[in-house]
């Protein structure tokens, strides 16, 4: 059974030609352009790769690069495709490429797709990532002398103050770390041997968080050390008070910034997958369109196109059979390879 048979004069099937061959190259910048947007988030990933734990969001930018580079070949070869076929004698040389180029293109455009989808649902697995890799960086907040951590301190402090954030859910996660080194404690103060002393780990915690916590936009000069001791400041109340350091933490500002730029991301490439899907419908129409001129002398006669032969599973079936078959073949020859066939 066809699928979506349409008639074809031969003015309407140059006229598809003509603007199909201007769709293409439109879907050719919007492939570079698709490759652009990756390229822009995977830097944007990289600038925060200390405070990541590991780099499985990376597979959005990097999806996006591969697809926004097919989409160049893809629609280079559209192009070409389009100035053929209005040249009934040139249009057949490209009868046994046509099927392998619509089974790549086919692929690459679902996996934009996929790519879309990614942008939207890889919330969780960021999050998850910057809780480790955050919890981490303050943690090592105060190794400003071990190798491989040395920049550990400057890169959390830009954080917070380019995010406006503080902490990882919130200021408060300070208080549980040691984030003043040794080197810079006097130990033979009684303050700090107490503090030591009453902890159980033999940390140095206090109630006080970075100056990069510090919000400039406080009137009040910043209150970074004692923060839950009322009598430490005058008209001061911990409870009521509004703080004058970033209330929010900084996962919540970093999944808030780059959910954002992955779902606007994500918007724009879903336009490209459309656009480069109505190519491949548009050429395919040509296609069989153009196969029922080939061999006829009268090249302005109408003619049938479809969307597809078969239904849809059968279609499927028919571009996989060869590849299963393939994978098959390829077992069978490894499997026999291993032993020779002893002599007799």
């Amino acid at each position: 059974m066809v699928v979506m048979k349409m008639k074809f004069p031969f003015q309407k099937r140059v006229k598809l030609a003509q603007g199909l061959w201007l769709l293409s190259w439109c879907a050719a910048i919007s492939g570079a352009i698709t490759f652009s947007l990756g390229c822009i988030l995977k830097t944007e990933l990289r600038r925060r790769a200390e405070v990541m734990d590991n780099s499985d969001i990376h597979v959005v930018p990097n999806t996006l690069m591969i697809v926004g580079l097919a989409s160049l070949g893809i629609n280079y070869f559209a192009s070409k495709i389009c100035q053929d076929a209005l040249d009934a004698g040139r249009f057949p040389r490209w009868k046994n490429m046509l099927k392998p180029y619509f089974a790549v293109s086919c692929f690459f455009t679902v996996l934009m797709l996929l790519a879309v989808i990614m942008s939207f649902a890889m919330k969780g697995s960021l999050e998850s990532s910057l809780k480790v890799g955050l919890r981490n960086g303050i943690r090592f907040y105060k190794d400003t002398d071990t190798p491989g951590r040395c920049f550990q301190k400057q890169n959390i402090d830009r954080l917070q103050m380019d995010f406006h954030c503080c902490g990882n859910n919130d200021f408060r996660d300070w208080f549980e770390v040691q984030w003043i080194s040794n080197r810079y404690l006097d130990f033979s103060s009684k303050e700090v041997k107490d503090r030591i002393k009453s902890n159980v780990d033999g940390r140095y915690l206090l109630d006080g968080v970075p100056f990069s916590c510090c919000n400039p936009s406080s009137p009040r000069p910043c209150i970074q050390f004692q923060l839950t001791n009322n009598s430490a400041h005058y008209n001061y109340d911990y409870q009521t008070e509004e703080l004058n350091i970033y209330l929010r933490g900084c996962r919540e500002a970093l999944v808030h910034y780059y959910m954002g730029l992955m779902n606007a991301i994500g918007a724009g490439v879903l336009s490209v997958f459309l656009l480069q899907a109505s190519v491949l419908v548009s050429l395919r129409f040509l296609q069989t369109s153009m196969e029922a001129v080939a061999g006829n002398e009268n090249t302005e006669i109408e003619t049938e196109g479809y969307l597809l032969e078969k239904p849809l599973k059968e279609t499927i079936m028919e571009y996989i059979e060869p590849v299963m078959k393939f994978f098959l073949l390829t077992n069978q020859v490894e499997e026999g390879t291993p032993g020779a066939p002893a002599s007799t």
